[in-house]
């Protein structure tokens, strides 16, 4: 390979290449950007947030606290792919801390000594802290850990107490976002009058007959389009035009498969560590050394899935036995061990639908009390408890219907565990459950379990050999090594048989290209490296090697009609289109007059129970305006032709049915608010990055 000739003629070249890899192993890889101070980097600006301006020094201090946070909780470094989480969680650190700041100061939101005692030992302990500190044996949070580790804290290194001190700090601000988030989101609210509507859209029904032309039905050619139709589209619509940041490029995949070769050497290797396992003195010790996944010596608690390739392999596994080597879908081979099995803390699963009473009077508790009593009536007759839970449940599980998951005794408060444990039969406890938090509707949905097993697991992955990549490589360099600009580019593709493929309007923080995942660096080359026309160098990724090309590009700004020359040209194309087949279709009195004008092209159906709620139309499809405009009409009337994106709608209303009057339009008001308070946080955030005019300008550097 040309690189590794290079390096060996300089061999004080690969010296240094070794130390400074050496010092990013060390210090971690974002201390040495490409575009650090260090490297002789001239823009050291990441990004912009209420016009301050975002240094990399500072921005890369954020991020090395958030890795620490991570080394800490997981004991090991994170993967590129786990880099990039962290980078965001520390990028959406600064813009919350920026933005939001300011908010929580002017509301007089704080979070009290006795408030953060109690999120690090109280009774409401955050997530992070239950999760880091769980009993190996059972799995589930210990709180003498907790107890340790807070009284070891006087005896602790200064770097110690000052990660603990941080901590603290990022469990607060969470919890101020969360207060922040639920104080606007318990604004939301939905009038008699909206959750009036919300009924009559959701059960006012139409039997429709309707007629559907694509625009396909107009061949192309019959169509003249000026340029001074596309700059008069462009004039009048452009804020649908606004031109974004982007590449566009053409990239050859030298695609990295295993060779026959790789695959007996994996098949030999496993197979003799699977005969090793079965005497091995230390099961977990020998998978943690042979094993190439992260986690191969599992406690699976009750009620936990066993590995779904050991159970469709095996049946009625025996401790103390080995299984395989099997094949994955995830080409991998893998043998397991069944190293213990006995009965450990009973564990039971169950959802809840949580009508909260925090800081309510007692007048307040009896109204909240009231509804809860309503709903739990309305699924004793049946009701669908998932979508109640979606619809009335207060807290976090909501959007999955309530579902806890498995969980011992001891992870909830007494009222609430006594309920569950209590029960000898699945389904719909029959009373409300009160506990601090509120009022609890409780559907068992598993019974105690107490079974734990154990695995270990023997897993290697069938992966090119370093002789597979070489000779793969080989041919992606000589490629790109022969190939200077567009023209060779295409040539030498098609001489050697390679597929070219296209992406086009790469975002700034793209980081797959198409199907190809890990792309990053072909991204960041294509917004800093390259120039139009140029070829790139080989680039690896996590299996496949890319040479690309850079085709074109836009800047963030108003756009010209040569950018977005194809676009317009396909909408001025629907609109004349549209025209064309509304003035064939006028004066036809039927729907089978109008398809007869068509009668290849065109479409009759109909949609004999068609909601006022709904945007699409069975036989046609996503046609919002349609839907709109038959509830605009009186039995026996037809629409006028109406332009959809899909093609020319035509509807006939056979008969409507209103939906009828109820008394109580409660159920739809809290559909509504619940909807908008699920969306409060997200839009939240929107808008204060909009209002703080947020600019990332991280591409550029990672």
């Amino acid at each position: 390979m040309a690189l590794i000739k290079e390096i060996r003629q300089r061999t004080g070249l690969a010296i240094g290449v070794i130390a400074v890899g050496l010092i990013l192993f060390l210090v971690g890889g974002d201390l040495l950007g490409p575009n650090s101070m260090l490297l002789g980097g001239r823009d050291t600006v990441v990004g912009e947030i209420n016009g301050e301006e975002i240094s990399y020094e500072e921005y890369i201090a954020q991020v090395e606290q958030f890795k620490q946070n991570y080394v800490q909780n997981t004991g090991r470094n994170p993967s590129e792919n786990e880099m990039y989480s962290v980078r965001e969680q520390a990028w959406q650190a600064m813009v919350v801390k920026r933005v939001f700041s300011e908010q929580y100061e002017e509301l007089g939101m704080t979070i009290s000594d006795a408030e953060l005692v109690d999120m690090v030992q109280g009774k409401n302990i955050v997530a992070e802290l239950r999760q880091q500190l769980t009993n190996p044996e059972t799995g589930q949070f210990d709180r003498q850990q907790l107890i340790s580790f807070l009284q070891s804290l006087e005896s602790a290194s200064p770097q110690q107490r000052a990660f603990w001190a941080q901590q603290e700090r990022t469990f607060a601000d969470s919890r101020l976002r969360i207060k922040y988030d639920n104080l606007l989101s318990s604004s939301s609210y939905a009038t008699k009058e909206q959750g009036a509507l919300q009924y009559k859209m959701q059960n006012s029904i139409a039997d429709v007959e309707h007629l559907f032309v694509p625009y396909y039905a107009i061949s192309d050619s019959a169509v003249s389009i000026t340029d001074a139709d596309l700059e008069a589209y462009l004039s009048e619509n452009r804020e649908e035009f606004e031109a974004q940041n982007t590449r566009d490029i053409s990239y050859v995949t030298f695609n990295l498969y295993p060779s026959g070769a790789d695959s007996a050497a994996v098949i030999d290797e496993i197979s003799q560590l699977t005969e090793e396992l079965r005497s091995a003195d230390s099961d977990s010790v020998f998978v943690l050394r042979n094993s190439e996944i992260s986690n191969p010596y599992r406690t699976f608690l009750p009620g936990q899935a066993l590995p779904a390739d050991f159970t469709s392999n095996v049946e009625d596994p025996e401790v103390g036995t080995v299984y395989g080597p099997f094949i994955t879908n995830r080409s991998t081979y893998v043998s397991y061990k069944l190293s213990a099995q006995y009965e450990g803390t009973p564990r039971m699963r169950a959802s809840h639908i949580l009508f909260s009473t925090q800081g309510m009077d007692d007048a307040a508790k009896a109204g909240v009390k009231t509804q809860a009593e309503t709903v739990l009536a309305q699924l004793e007759e049946g009701g669908n408890f998932f979508a109640a839970a979606q619809q009335y449940g207060q807290d976090g599980t909501a959007q999955r219907g309530g579902d806890l998951g498995w969980f011992a005794k001891e992870d909830f408060v007494e009222p609430f565990a006594d309920a569950v444990f209590a029960r000898n039969e699945t389904g719909l406890i029959g009373k409300l459950i009160e506990t601090e938090y509120g009022f609890h509707i409780i559907n068992v949905t598993e019974l105690p379990k107490s079974e734990v097993v154990k695995i270990a697991i023997l897993e290697k992955e069938l992966i090119p050999s370093d002789a597979t990549r070489n000779e793969v490589f080989r041919d992606a360099d000589m490629f790109a090594a022969n190939t200077g600009n567009a023209d060779q580019f295409k040539t030498n593709s098609n001489e050697e048989g390679y597929r070219v493929m296209d992406a086009n309007g790469l975002a700034t923080n793209a980081r797959s290209i198409n199907n190809l995942t890990g792309a990053r660096e072909v991204v960041r080359w294509a917004f800093n490296d390259a120039s139009v026309g140029g070829v790139s160098p080989v680039f690896e990724l996590e299996d496949a090697y890319v040479v690309a090309l850079l085709k074109g590009k836009t800047e963030e700004g108003e756009v010209e009609l040569s950018q977005v020359k194809g676009v317009v040209r396909d909408q001025v194309m629907r609109e004349k289109k549209f025209k064309m087949i509304a003035d064939k279709l006028s004066g036809k009195a039927s729907l089978e007059d109008m398809k007869a004008v068509f009668p290849n092209e065109a479409s009759v159906g109909t949609a004999p129970s068609l909601k006022l709620s709904e945007n699409t139309i069975p036989g046609i499809g996503y046609a919002p305006k349609a839907v709109g405009a038959v509830f605009g009409l009186e039995a026996g009337q037809i629409t006028q032709p109406i332009k959809e994106d899909i093609g020319v709608v035509v509807a006939k209303l056979n008969s409507k049915t209103p939906a009828g009057e109820v008394a109580d339009y409660t159920m739809y008001q809290n559909q509504l608010k619940a909807n908008e308070q699920q969306r409060t946080a997200y839009m939240i955030m929107m808008a204060a990055e909009e209002l703080a005019e947020v600019k990332d300008y991280r591409y550029k550097f990672f």
